[in-house]
């Protein structure tokens, strides 16, 4: 709210170089927003893959999960006013693999009730398959 006031300020004054710093420090906030959401829906997203892949099952509660985790990822995403979307497919990518650590951590808690260590478990499943999979699952243009 302060940096608002700050940009009213600013343009009142006619200092125009000002308003667009201003004006980038809140489109940078916003877009970090965006990226924490996509990421908080990305370890979900994983860590019903990663138990999927370590106990060669799934359930109608996972599949839930993932379907609500990609539809959520893929509205974040998307700019409704200007088109296009926020984050590019790279970094999509690197949003997945910054999640894919605390996916493990919550998965040692789930997989086979909480037998496995986040070493071990690592062990059990394919990272990149995981990783990638996921992508093709929320990249722009998937439906689910």
């Amino acid at each position: 709210m302060e940096e608002l006031l700050t940009l009213k300020d600013l343009l009142l004054k006619g200092d125009v170089q000002g308003a667009l710093i201003i004006v980038a420090e809140l489109a940078e906030m916003s877009r970090n927003d965006i990226i924490k959401t996509i990421r908080s829906y990305a370890v979900i997203l994983l860590l019903h893959l990663i138990k999927q892949q370590a106990e060669n099952c799934t359930t109608r509660s996972w599949e839930v999960s993932i379907r609500n985790s990609v539809r959520e990822i893929q509205r974040e995403n998307k700019r409704r006013k200007a088109g296009g979307y926020y984050l590019t497919l790279d970094e999509l990518l690197e949003t997945l693999e910054e999640a894919y650590l605390n996916a493990i951590d919550e998965a040692t808690l789930e997989v086979q009730e909480g037998r496995y260590e986040a070493e071990e478990l690592e062990k059990l499943v394919n990272k990149k398959e995981i990783i990638n999979y996921a992508l093709a699952l929320i990249s722009p243009g998937e439906s689910s």
